[in-house]
């Protein structure tokens, strides 16, 4: 804890009306002996400011320093001083440029107004408590196995394997099959991969399975799975089936490259799938040129999703049901139980892929046969990057016809050749297209949807959670934190993450490994790997006090914590985000972080001064905004000319699951007249660093719902808002919003006690 802070103030960014050295001697006296040194800078980020603070550092044997002026967000380089605590106050997006006068006009530039001052007065007091109550984090490194896992003997996992080698590390290759190699092994052609991005070619997998087996840093077990996965990052021990029995080993990151199945053919039967002769997948149709095969001269590539009648009759379906897992022999464990993945959609999450498989294999059709025809009919033709050349190539081909379609029937002809009844072409007419040959995409369904892959032994079971936005697919936050699995340490690549070309998952690959090593020397350091990377601080338990409830263990997005038998928390701190979501989940309030703990925000929300009588010094709302969206979202609302009201006083928390109902009761007990909760936006489009933190947050709220409505205080005034960070000019509007709530309720009815 900090015992001696130096408190200094930017004139250059929070001067104007505002007294700063008068600032300065109120905050001074009201510490006392914890800021012995309280100083105005004309700029603090600035050599000759940081040589004075060093110098006063030396001097008054400071161990804490305050710098208030710009967002912590800014120039935070510029401010680390060896064995001091540095701490930042956000008084010029969230103080002067933000504010505005309680009748909405702006202030004086020349003179400052009352609240103005009372509003940094408070910022500057509770930037100083929270310094005194922060610690410096120590972290908990371990020696870390430089050895990365990569699960999968395909294109990603080869790619993987290679390049973690290049890098210096010890790689161990698991593949469930004899053979290297995966689906790339079963292609006849690839779709253009190099310049000039328009004919097919070999995929070149040949030698990617020959850089591995020539490899002496890769060792490769082939027809093996990994049957269990214990420890952490940088101290994973690795159980391995194989053949000749069970091996084990340690590793420090995974790589997931286990990529895809197809999708249950059930919904293809409206095509005529199952019933109808020469009706193919896709992965079929590669099958037959592959082997040479091909005898259809005339053929339909459909990638339309559903029949225009009857309307949409599987436009959601159930995956195939998982086969029943065979009794284990003698001696093995059981297989673990999988829940089934039941809303995997056919085609929207693969039309990409299918769209240009199909312009590939139309090649194939018109390169097999002199007037070969290949028609492609679409409900949408989904044609990304690079791949536009390729497209336009084909769209030139002769003997290859495209057009935006809508599929009626698929029937047997008496030749038995096939006729498909389109309408809405873009010739306009219905039209009847006699082929011998159909082909349907083949829908991708990721290896995690129905089997957990990486079998961890986690307390939250062996399997992946399971995130419905991502139909089974193994990630954390698409948008933020590509690679990222809700398991630290493991990083998904390849089409076990989402449907990609070999393009896209060579460029996984390399990404996917490069997050794996980077695990690995976190791990070695003790440090958060993302999303708040380079963070010393755990959770820290207090197990005399902890009552065995379990709330830590269920709440943790990502497996954090197992448990004993009697449901004390046992934590592995490498697979830790540093979110605070157990610390939030936690009634007794025995969890904590060196630098971030409940007594600290409680003592925050403690030192706001509220004027005991709302009509003379108006109403005070604590705003409780999570660090990853909404507090970058009100600093860019305030630099780019939007203002807010002076009563609110806003706290940052690393993430709305980290809030604790303790923080709210404080709140209300200073008499605060309301608390708004800025989180990020959380259900099926969930933007959430940390997955679930707003949404768990939302279900706390509940309770704390019931809680005040038991007090005789209206549940309103505690209110949560989903924000994402591209929204900051409407944060304005919505804590206005809130504003005039408030006051149309009056006081909090336990103002003054």
């Amino acid at each position: 804890m900090a015992t001696k802070i130096g408190v200094y103030f930017d004139q250059s960014s929070i001067g104007g009306g505002l007294d700063l050295e008068s600032l300065a001697d109120t905050v001074g006296g009201k510490w006392g002996d914890l800021t012995p040194v309280c100083k105005v800078f004309p700029v603090l980020a600035d050599k000759k400011a940081r040589d004075e603070i060093i110098a006063d550092i030396e001097e008054e044997g400071l161990d804490g320093v305050l710098l208030c002026g710009a967002s912590p967000r800014v120039d935070w380089d510029l401010y680390e001083f060896e064995g001091v605590l540095v701490d930042r106050v956000n008084l010029r997006e969230q103080g002067v440029l933000s504010y505005k006068n309680p009748d909405g006009s702006l202030p004086d530039p020349e003179a400052a107004p009352q609240l103005l001052e009372a509003l940094v007065t408070d910022y500057v007091n509770m930037g100083v408590v929270r310094l005194q109550k922060t610690t410096a984090p120590d972290g908990s490194p371990s020696e870390g196995v430089r050895r990365v896992l990569v699960l999968g003997g395909g294109w990603t996992g080869l790619t993987a394997a290679t390049n973690a080698s290049l890098a210096g590390h010890e790689v161990v290759l698991v593949e469930k099959d004899e053979v290297l190699g995966g689906r790339a092994l079963g292609l006849l052609k690839t779709v253009p991969l190099s310049h000039p991005y328009t004919d097919v070619h070999d995929t070149g997998i040949e030698k990617k399975i020959a850089a591995v087996q020539g490899d002496a840093n890769i060792t490769v077990y082939t027809k093996a799975k990994l049957a269990k996965l214990s420890g952490q990052p940088g101290d994973f021990t690795a159980t391995i089936a194989l053949a000749s029995g069970e091996q084990e080993v340690k590793v420090g990151a995974v790589v997931l490259a286990t990529g895809w199945q197809p999708q249950d053919t059930k919904v293809l039967e409206p095509f005529g799938y199952g019933s109808l002769q020469n009706v193919v997948t896709a992965a079929e149709f590669e099958k037959l040129a592959k082997n040479g095969g091909i005898t259809a001269r005339r053929v339909a590539f459909i990638l339309n999703t559903a029949l225009a009648e009857p309307a949409d009759p599987y436009a959601e379906v159930c995956a195939e049901a998982p086969a029943e897992a065979p009794a284990p022999a003698e001696g093995e464990a059981a297989a673990p139980v999988v829940k089934d993945h039941e809303s995997v959609r056919h085609l929207p999450i693969s039309n990409a892929i299918s769209s240009v498989v199909a312009l590939k294999q139309a090649g194939y059709v018109c390169d097999a046969f002199d007037g070969g025809q290949a028609f492609i009919l679409y409900d949408s033709m989904v044609v990304q990057g690079i791949h536009e050349r390729f497209y336009k190539a084909a769209q030139d081909r002769l003997g290859v016809m495209m057009s935006k379609a809508e599929i009626r029937s698929v029937t047997q002809a008496a030749d038995g050749t096939l006729n498909v009844l389109c309408d809405k072409t873009l010739i306009g007419d219905d039209i009847e297209i006699n082929v011998d040959m159909v082909v349907l995409p083949t829908g991708i369904v990721p290896a995690t949807a129905k089997d957990p892959i990486v079998n961890f032994d986690y307390r939250q079971g062996p399997a992946f959670p399971d995130l419905e936005l991502f139909e089974g697919y193994a990630d954390s936050n698409y948008i933020c934190f590509p690679y990222e699995t809700r398991r630290t340490g493991v990083y998904a690549a390849g089409c076990v993450r989402q449907p990609m070309m070999l393009d896209a998952a060579e460029e996984d690959a390399v990404g996917a490994t490069m997050k794996a090593i980077q695990c690995i020397e976190s791990a070695n350091r003790g440090v958060a790997v993302h999303p708040r990377s380079g963070d010393l601080s755990y959770p820290l338990f207090n197990f005399v006090r902890c009552t065995q409830c379990k709330r830590c263990t269920e709440e943790c997005p990502f497996g954090a914590l197992d448990d004993d038998e009697k449901g004390t928390p046992k934590p592995n701190p490498a697979r830790c985000r540093r979110c605070g979501t157990c610390m939030g989940a936690c009634p007794e309030r025995v969890i904590s972080f060196a630098n971030y703990n409940i007594d600290q925000i409680g003592s925050m929300i403690r030192e706001i001064n509220v004027p005991p009588d709302m009509k003379k010094g108006g109403p005070r709302v604590v705003i409780l905004a999570c660090e990853n969206d909404a507090y970058p979202a009100l600093d860019m609302a305030a630099l780019r000319g939007k203002h807010w009201s002076p009563y609110v006083r806003i706290i940052p928390v690393r993430c709305l699951g980290s809030v604790n109902a303790i923080w709210v009761a404080d709140a209300m007990s200073k008499g605060i007249d309301g608390v708004m909760m800025l989180g990020c936006k959380y259900g099926d489009d969930y933007q959430c660093h940390f997955v679930k933190g707003s949404e768990i947050c939302k279900r706390r709220k509940e309770n704390i719902a019931e809680t005040l409505n038991r007090l005789g205080v209206e549940p309103d005034r505690v209110e949560q808002y989903e924000v994402a960070i591209d929204e900051y000019d409407k944060l304005p509007g919505v804590i206005e919003d809130f504003m005039n709530m408030i006051l149309e309720k009056g006081p909090n009815p336990f103002k003054g006690y």
